[in-house]
């Protein structure tokens, strides 16, 4: 198992997380490591979990942004299942399970993920860290709605901030083990104090506009 493991990591690293470098700065390869490595983490509170599928699952997650960001969520899935490669080591119900994790894992997916696996992936992909958060969504902003000017680019930010991240926000946490939980409480007060706030927008803006990341 623990040599299948190591083959399918190999795979992983060469053929599936490179595909991340074409996408925005918020979701390259760094991102796709990220997941991959705080769901496996995850996994430890589970023992019913296989490694193997949560691997795959968490590396998968986002390469539906090939086609765009509204849908990437089933687009992943579909990957998920199409590729032939996976049926190395998985068995069609593994295959099923591991799309339905990948599709699942979207904040905004409107319900709770249907399994296990994505639920930990959805966890994992969870980064709540408020620079992080800030210079994800900016990133965001300064690509697909360049037009904006700087407070065009705040108010934006500053709804979407509210929609996702606020009390009632879309954001929901599924996992009650690590430090999530604590750290959405800990942002929630960032944003509620607005001047703090405001200076942390400028502070990343400066950097993202001054380097043209």
């Amino acid at each position: 198992m623990e040599q299948e493991f190591s083959e399918i990591q190999e795979f992983v690293e060469h053929e599936i997380v490179p595909r991340y470098d074409d996408f925005d700065a918020g979701h390259r390869r760094d991102h796709a490591h990220t997941v991959i490595e705080q769901a496996l983490s995850l996994s430890q509170y589970y023992p019913e979990v296989d490694r193997r599928l949560l691997l795959v699952a968490a590396a998968y997650h986002d390469l539906g942004l090939a086609y765009g960001r509204d849908e990437h969520h089933i687009h992943s899935a579909r990957i998920v299942r199409e590729d032939e490669r996976l049926r190395r080591w998985f068995t069609d119900e593994e295959i099923n399970t591991i799309a339905d994790a990948a599709e699942d894992h979207r904040a905004s997916s409107g319900h709770e993920p249907r399994t296990i696996y994505g639920r930990i992936v959805a966890e994992a992909d969870r980064v709540i860290d408020g620079e992080t958060i800030v210079r994800r969504a900016l990133q965001y902003g300064l690509k697909h709605s360049p037009t904006l000017d700087k407070e065009g680019q705040y108010k934006r930010l500053m709804e979407h901030m509210h929609e996702k991240y606020d009390y009632g926000g879309y954001l929901k946490l599924w996992i009650p083990h690590g430090d999530n939980a604590k750290r959405l409480e800990q942002f929630r007060q960032m944003l509620a104090d607005e001047p703090a706030f405001r200076r942390l927008f400028d502070r990343v803006f400066d950097s993202l506009t001054s380097t043209n990341q």
